[in-house]
């Protein structure tokens, strides 16, 4: 794909397609599954070729799914009597959890049914439901999950990971997540050749925790074979900079760095909104920059970039926030179909193996077969 291209487009795009099954848990997030229908209904009108299982009760699902006409014939409804909720313990889904809806879409994907699956609800119970049914890659110590940041890059957005699939990571992990990161940037932003940073609390070499010292020798180390550059450490205010394409993190302070960074997106909306109402004049000068002001929002809106990338698992699994309106669903679900038609699986499986052998052995020669994966 071209750095240019947007990548909420590409699934839409003739290049992406080719028919698509997508997995959705109807009953996942904060908003019930009115929203998660309406979603997938404003998604499925730009992927003409995709279909669609969705899990959940029959009774609760079937008459959303029969008031909406766009979704008439690309949908099946697979019932599912129980819901993870957002306080529901990761443990107690595994130990008892396979009549939930989230364990039904996750169980699509490990049945061959969908290459993907969308799920708005609770982030722990989905990461363990896919790794005990869909297994890491071989390789792979620590899934990670991966979020698109807008960014001054011509890509518009950068890869930050890992935004909350586990609060810790050692230096080991964090070369798996630069690998994948890579892979990610490199298949669905189109950057050629990534460049990668490590986020810590200042640039100088000195700075920061033993794990992240010795995490950044071995990434200068596997730059070179794994088909990245390694930059060094970036600070928080490098990450929508057009300094790095890829920013690594263990999931707590990733986590932290997302939300806090689409609460400042509203919080930037928000305070526009209320200055431009708060004169006549101000009123009519924003009248005037009305379509400027709405590209800005579009582009800041964390909506239209809903949806983390669980990387490293035998399978793709997307995650949208909880709080997602349908709009934020349909986000998701788009990637979800851009991942799918991209054979993003396969390509972060190889790009695993290349980083073990890599390990193991002396660096692979002929960059355009490493670039290619």
């Amino acid at each position: 794909m071209p750095a240019s291209q947007d990548p909420r487009k590409l699934a839409a795009t003739p290049e992406g397609a080719g028919s698509v099954v997508i997995s959705v848990d109807a009953m996942g997030g904060d908003r019930g599954p009115a929203v998660v229908v309406a979603g997938v209904a404003l998604a499925a009108a730009a992927l003409p070729s995709a279909h669609f299982i969705l899990h959940g009760p029959e009774s609760e699902l079937a008459p959303l799914l029969a008031a909406e006409p766009r979704l008439a014939g690309r949908c099946e409804l697979r019932h599912a009597p129980e819901v993870v909720t957002m306080e529901s313990k990761p443990g107690q889904v595994m130990r008892s959890g396979q009549a939930t809806s989230m364990w039904s879409a996750i169980e699509s994907v490990r049945a061959g049914e969908a290459p993907v699956a969308v799920s708005c609800g609770n982030t722990g119970a989905m990461m363990a439901v896919s790794i005990i049914r869909l297994r890491r890659l071989p390789g792979v110590n620590r899934p990670a999950i991966a979020c698109l940041w807008p960014s001054l890059n011509p890509a518009g957005f950068n890869v930050m990971l890992d935004v909350g699939a586990d609060v810790k990571a050692d230096a080991d992990d964090l070369l798996q997540y630069a690998m994948m990161g890579a892979s990610y940037a490199r298949n669905g932003l189109g950057v050629e050749r990534p460049r990668v940073g490590l986020l810590n609390v200042g640039t100088e070499e000195h700075k920061g925790r033993p794990e992240l010292k010795v995490a950044a020798e071995l990434l200068s180390t596997a730059a070179e074979s794994g088909g990245f550059v390694y930059v060094g450490f970036v600070e928080g205010g490098d990450l929508p900079s057009d300094r790095v394409d890829v920013i690594v993190t263990d999931g707590f302070t990733g986590n932290i760095a997302l939300k806090t960074g689409e609460g400042t997106a509203k919080l930037v909306t928000s305070l526009t909104r209320e200055a431009l109402n708060s004169t006549w004049r101000a009123r009519l000068g924003g009248l005037l920059g009305l379509p400027a002001l709405r590209r800005l929002s579009a582009r800041i809106d964390p909506r239209h970039v809903n949806g983390g990338v669980f990387l490293g698992l035998n399978g793709i699994v997307v995650k949208s926030h909880g709080s997602a309106d349908a709009t934020g669903v349909a986000a998701a679900v788009r990637l979800a179909c851009q991942l799918a038609q991209s054979g993003f699986r396969e390509r972060v499986a190889a790009r695993v193996a290349l980083a073990s052998r890599s390990a193991q052995d002396a660096p692979l020669a002929g960059a355009e077969s490493e670039n290619s994966v």
